[in-house]
């Protein structure tokens, strides 16, 4: 990112685009609800105005230590194997993004939501609701404690299993840097047929997978889990370009 300002006349900071070659296609056969949502002509790259490269400020207050905590909800503890995930949140720069607001929300530990449409018999966790955030720290960090996500069926196709996964949302420092993405765990078995993972071309999916980090474990306590997330550029986090309101 630069941006220079000249006498009278501000030049704009402009954002490096990621290869098109490593983009998300929004529309994807094998994805079924791609084709309800996806746009039916080629998007437009539009030049980057004061609108595109300015973003939402969030009071410091607004965000507290507990709300990075999902293990603790609701006057209990919830179930299933605790695990630590953190990262950084960076530019396409490779700059840490400070003070930017970073959203969780996944299924417990039986691979339930909680949510009016997630009815698949599979216990609730009157302990869990699955929802997060976090501010980043001056160095662009952040972290959740939270339980590692089971799979789930979703319907999409014969006997379809979603992966383990979290969904992340980020707002970034400018209104171009929103981010809706998910993050995986290494190895996991069923991403071979998951059309959502598969969506993202074969030379990023790496990028949407953590990393096992033995040295963040919490001896007797929980796993841990790194996942650098990149806002914009060539090692751009692979993300989702429509939200239809759905829980997969």
């Amino acid at each position: 990112m630069t941006g220079t300002t000249s006498g009278s006349r501000l030049d704009l900071p402009r954002y490096a685009r990621t290869d098109a070659g490593l983009r998300t296609p929004l529309g994807y056969d094998d994805y079924r609800s791609t084709g309800l949502r996806a746009p039916l002509r080629t998007p437009v790259d539009l030049p980057h105005r004061l609108t595109e490269v300015t973003g939402p400020l969030l009071g410091e207050d607004r965000v507290t230590a507990t709300d990075a905590d999902l293990t603790k909800r609701l006057g209990g503890e919830a179930q299933g194997q605790r695990i630590i995930v953190h990262g950084r949140v960076l530019d396409s720069d490779g700059r840490p993004v400070p003070d930017t607001l970073v959203e969780v929300w996944q299924a417990n530990a039986a691979g339930r939501y909680r949510h009016v449409v997630d009815n698949w018999p599979a216990p609730l966790d009157p302990h869990f609701d699955g929802l997060g955030r976090v501010m980043t720290d001056d160095q662009g960090r952040y972290e959740f404690t939270t339980i590692r996500p089971g799979a789930y069926p979703w319907g999409n196709h014969h006997n379809a299993w979603r992966p383990a996964h979290i969904h992340f949302s980020l707002f970034g420092r400018a209104f171009t840097q929103r981010l809706v993405t998910q993050m995986y765990f290494p190895d996991d078995p069923l991403f071979f047929q998951d059309p959502i993972f598969n969506a993202i071309p074969e030379g990023a999916r790496h990028l949407a997978i953590s990393r096992f980090d033995y040295e963040r474990t919490v001896p007797d306590w929980a796993l841990g889990f790194q996942w650098d997330i990149v806002l914009r550029g060539a090692e751009q986090t692979p993300f989702e370009t429509e939200d239809d309101g759905d829980v997969a």
